[in-house]
């Protein structure tokens, strides 16, 4: 009879720290999971995007992207163009896509719910791409040919920025190109430049802080004559060049895309 009893009280110990633990579990869980929700930062996001086709003959139309105060217009651009911008590589960083990639053209007008700088526009751009356009894409880093960016010899011609919301404009017509960027860092000038280029563009300047840079140059294919080619623009405007070296280069390999979905 005894030993029985003993058995009696060890078996309801052993029900009570069971009943514990399922408690525990009950409580912990729930709360864990919430936590875990909670630390996920959200994903950045427009307030307001149209997309459009552009229907009309894109040859004779400026093609740009524009951004500042929390914007971003972008006129008679290409998929391949947005990917450019979304994720700060030049044309000769991005293999594979639809055939359409680099010749159905789009006119695309986007608002943040407040003002942001470049950095966090593209990766709202990012977002647009990947929930309208079904982008998805993979990165890689390749040992490529590369246009490498330097100091020149007398030293840059670079105003220095106060600092605040950085924003970048570039445009183009069929004799000339012209870019103006506010408030931007070296890396993101290279990023911008190597969208230019036959090339992809590495920052080797050691430059840090943030500028507001101003570059205008004539386009090769046009025959115009009336302005510098993008290298000698570089250098005389800026007090930087360009030279061509091989370098580890990160690529984008598109894995899927779709036309855009309706508005």
């Amino acid at each position: 009879m005894l030993w029985r009893g003993l058995q009696s009280a060890v078996h309801e110990k052993d029900k009570l720290r069971v009943c514990h633990v399922v408690v525990m579990i009950r409580v912990v869980l729930p709360l864990a999971a919430a936590a875990m929700f909670a630390q996920s930062p959200a994903v950045p996001r427009f307030d307001v995007a149209v997309i459009k086709p552009n229907k009309v003959d894109p040859s004779g139309f400026t093609s740009g992207m524009k951004t500042g105060h929390g914007r971003l217009e972008a006129q008679n651009v290409t998929l391949k163009r947005c990917i450019m911008g979304a994720y700060g590589v030049g044309p000769h960083q991005i293999f594979g896509g639809p055939d359409w990639l680099d010749s159905d053209r789009f006119e695309i007008n986007a608002k943040a719910d407040q003002p942001v700088g470049d950095h966090v526009l593209m990766e709202m751009l990012q977002t647009l791409l990947t929930e309208r356009f079904k982008l998805t894409l993979h990165r890689e880093t390749r040992i490529e040919p590369a246009l490498v960016l330097e100091v020149a010899k007398n030293g840059p011609k670079l105003e220095k920025a106060a600092g605040g919301e950085s924003s970048t404009t570039s445009s183009g017509s069929n004799t000339g190109k012209s870019m103006d960027a506010r408030n931007t860092t070296m890396d993101r000038f290279a990023a911008v430049l190597s969208r230019e280029m036959d090339l992809p563009v590495v920052n080797r300047t050691g430059l840090d802080g943030v500028f507001n840079i101003k570059l205008a140059w004539s386009r090769e294919d046009s025959g115009a004559a009336e302005g510098p080619s993008i290298f000698t623009a570089v250098q005389e405007q800026l007090g930087l060049r360009l030279r061509s070296e091989k370098a580890p280069v990160e690529v984008i390999v598109i894995d899927h895309a779709e036309q855009p979905s309706e508005n």
